[in-house]
């Protein structure tokens, strides 16, 4: 059994404007992470052929990093708390405290991506593809926040390295959090980055990774302690079995193998 470590999810705290404002890890690895796609999607985009001017590449970024923020906050706000957050409706901008949906950040990032591909008349999957081990970072350095806020923690567990979170009670739980981080980040990234060097399909490597976080997601949610317990005491679990994110989950898993159908399908 191992006790969580004594880490302060808050780096520092001041007043501004009569305002109380929290600089956290969370927030500061998001930073971090669309730092890294500044600097690392250019690179990545000339293995799939692609030269953007100054303008669009800049554009680029900042379609994605609206599209991961908008999304992500409405998709967890609308998936995931919604009754919460209907009650306490300023809660909804302090982003900072935690409290992103993957599949609202995908969505968004999606939609983001597929307009601004429209505009300047690029291949959505060729930059999709090439986004995709940048979004594993992403990915990864999400979960770490989530394990230094100690939230998202899973089901109580006998295995060695069951953690005992704070505001969890005293007994072992599975650190789901560092599950995620080591499966969505590091094993998807690395895969993702091992198909981005082959010769595949335009969309190949952005549907694997599609399906990829979808089955690890679904599995690891068996062993994860839902968002809002309150959800499933009022409404109980979909379909009588599945979480709200496995639900989404196996959504994406679908919608891959649409999708894998479809752009091998379309002739060259």
């Amino acid at each position: 059994m191992l006790r969580f470590p004594d880490i302060n999810p808050e780096i520092a705290s001041f007043s501004l404007l009569g305002l109380d404002l929290h600089i956290r890890w969370y927030g500061l690895f998001y930073v971090l992470s669309f730092i890294a796609a500044y600097f690392l999607y250019r690179p990545l985009l000339k293995r799939r052929n692609i030269t953007l001017d100054r303008e669009q590449y800049e554009s680029a970024i900042f379609y994605v990093m609206l599209g991961v923020i908008l999304g992500g906050r409405l998709g967890y706000v609308l998936f995931y708390n919604f009754l919460y957050y209907l009650s306490h409706p300023l809660a909804i901008f302090a982003v900072w405290e935690g409290g992103m949906s993957f599949h609202g950040g995908a969505l968004g990032v999606i939609i983001a991506g597929l307009i601004f591909c429209r505009k300047h008349k690029l291949s959505f999957y060729s930059m999709a593809d090439a986004a995709i081990p940048l979004v594993a970072i992403g990915l990864g350095l999400g979960r770490l926040g989530n394990f230094i806020n100690a939230e998202l923690w899973g089901k109580v567990t006998t295995l060695p390295w069951g953690m005992v979170f704070p505001n969890a009670g005293e007994l072992p739980r599975h650190p789901t959090q560092l599950y995620e981080m080591l499966a969505e980040g590091v094993l998807l990234g690395l895969v993702s980055w091992y198909l981005l060097g082959k010769k595949l399909k335009d969309g190949f490597v952005f549907w694997t990774f599609i399906a990829g976080y979808g089955i690890l997601r679904f599995l690891i949610e068996f062993v994860r302690v839902p968002d809002d317990i309150s959800f499933y005491e009022d409404f109980g679990f979909i379909f009588g079995i599945m979480s709200i994110g496995q639900f989404l989950s196996l959504l994406m898993i679908i919608a891959a193998g649409i999708g894998y159908y479809l752009i091998y399908r379309r002739k060259p």
